[in-house]
């Protein structure tokens, strides 16, 4: 079996070894300042885009880097080159640099490699395979949205893949290596029945390899979504009003994600722009409700053998039984709160800085049998799939659009519903969690987050839950 996990990279390939991170990381705190780190990146990805039975475009491409970062006091300098000379890297120090006062300066103390997890071994390397591999998961994804039904007219199939190679050197000693797998297959099926066209998008990925289509064949994702597009050919519009609301297993996690995760970075609560500041150990959700964020489930989207300042992924526990526990720290944050780091400094790439970012976000089981929830509702809906949303992180408001929802009247689900928004308010949708399924799922790897115009991976996880009300946009009164 191959493993992704490896050391010495950049060492091997440019000669970045452990003495040169160290000259690089006395010129970025020649100025002075409190901590300093180097990100080296080197990526490479490829993708394959299919549409009306063809190859539309398909590419590929390798980018490289370092990111250096001075930390003084509440302020950052930050600079990047795509040039890994020494004489490059130095320049981009002295410019990082500049954010500190002359004063004291802190050496840094001389980076040691560590070991680091190794949670998504890949057995069958996508980046090593052949076109003709990965084309054929494609046509095979493409003929079964096909075959599904005569009303699937438009299919288009996407598939790209990457590895990137990460090393992390603080200056507080740290020297963290890490070699990151991901693939992601996306579906999208239009129907057409006379004059009513409705779409779908699906897909599945994760970091690992070609392995993943064994347990998740093309033909079961791409007829997922061929379901979804016919679907709604038979759909009613849906009620508007305030109802009861069962939020199914697995997608659902990613209205946690939006309404409610993004509150718990600590950046926000250190600028006290968060709904959620100053509000540890207070009651900020229904007791049946535990909300975990875990950057180490193996081989899941979100997962991280490293985060991208050099510290190990964790288990955080944010919410306990509805008692908020704590925030997601990055450095700066763990500093100003007295904590450490919680493992979740994330970048989109070199030449970006780590910010707090969420990995894999999910709300722990209940006890209840999943189709208690649906009888506990005399009328309401039962959503499924969600196609995005907003959030104001200052007071947690926020709108969903769902893409799968049905009716529930007399405690049974019914009709299929379109044009479904949910509105709502984070802590307040938690807060009137009534009944939480035995069903946790883990959905399935496609999502990726923004904040602050950098994008990054994300996975989101949820057990099926009654929550006693949400407002519903629909396009006719309830």
């Amino acid at each position: 079996m191959a493993t992704t996990n490896s050391s010495g990279f950049f060492s091997e390939r440019y000669g970045i070894d452990a003495r040169l991170m160290n000259d690089i990381l006395a010129a970025a705190l020649a100025r002075g300042g409190n901590y300093a780190d180097l990100y080296f990146e080197h990526r490479q990805n490829s993708s394959i885009l299919f549409e009306e039975q063809a190859v539309k475009n398909a590419g590929g491409g390798v980018m490289q880097g370092v990111g250096i970062r001075v930390v003084h006091g509440d302020a950052t300098g930050y600079a990047y080159t795509e040039d890994l000379t020494p004489e490059a890297m130095r320049q981009a120090a002295e410019t990082a640099a500049k954010i500190a006062s002359r004063g004291d300066r802190v050496g840094p103390v001389p980076v040691s490699p560590r070991s680091v997890a190794d949670l998504y071994p890949v057995r069958m390397p996508p980046w090593e395979a052949p076109p003709r591999e990965k084309l054929d998961i494609i046509r095979r994804a493409d003929a079964a949205a096909r075959a599904y039904d005569d009303m699937i007219q438009r299919v288009v199939v996407s598939f790209g893949d990457e590895i990137k190679h990460v090393a992390i050197a603080t200056s507080d000693g740290t020297l963290a290596e890490d070699v990151q797998p991901m693939i992601r297959l996306n579906i999208q099926c239009l129907s057409e029945r006379g004059a009513n066209r409705q779409s779908a998008v699906g897909g599945g990925g994760g970091r690992l390899g070609l392995e993943y289509f064994e347990a998740h064949s093309p033909e079961d994702l791409a007829r997922d979504v061929a379901r979804q597009a016919v679907l709604l050919q038979s759909a009613i519009d849906a009620p508007a009003g305030l109802f009861p609301v069962v939020l199914g297993a697995g997608d659902s996690g990613i209205l946690l994600h939006e309404a409610v995760g993004h509150g718990l970075e600590a950046d926000f609560n250190r600028k006290k722009t968060s709904n959620y500041s100053d509000r540890v150990g207070q009651s900020v959700a229904s007791t049946m409700v535990t909300v975990v964020d875990d950057g180490t489930i193996p081989s899941s989207r979100g997962t991280i053998n490293v985060d991208d300042e050099g510290n190990a992924p964790r288990k955080n526990v944010l919410i306990e039984e509805g008692v908020l526990q704590g925030y997601m720290q990055d450095r700066i944050s763990a500093r100003h709160f007295g904590v450490q780091p919680s493992g979740n400094g994330r970048r989109e790439t070199f030449r970006h800085y780590p910010m707090p970012r969420m990995t894999n976000t999910y709300m722990l089981p209940g006890e209840s049998d999943p189709e208690e929830l649906i009888r506990a509702v005399d009328r309401g809906l039962y959503c499924l799939s969600y196609s995005g949303g907003q959030v104001n992180i200052s007071n947690g408001d926020f709108v969903f659009s769902v893409t799968e929802a049905y009716l529930i009247e007399g405690g049974k689900v019914t009709a299929p519903v379109k044009g479904v928004t949910l509105i709502g308010n984070g802590p307040e949708t938690l807060s009137n969690v009534t009944m939480v399924g035995a069903d946790y799922q883990l959905s399935d790897g496609r999502w990726t987050c923004g904040k602050d115009g950098q994008s990054v991976p994300v996975g989101v996880g949820m057990p099926t839950i009654l929550v006693s009300g949400i407002t519903v946009g629909g396009t006719k009164g309830g």
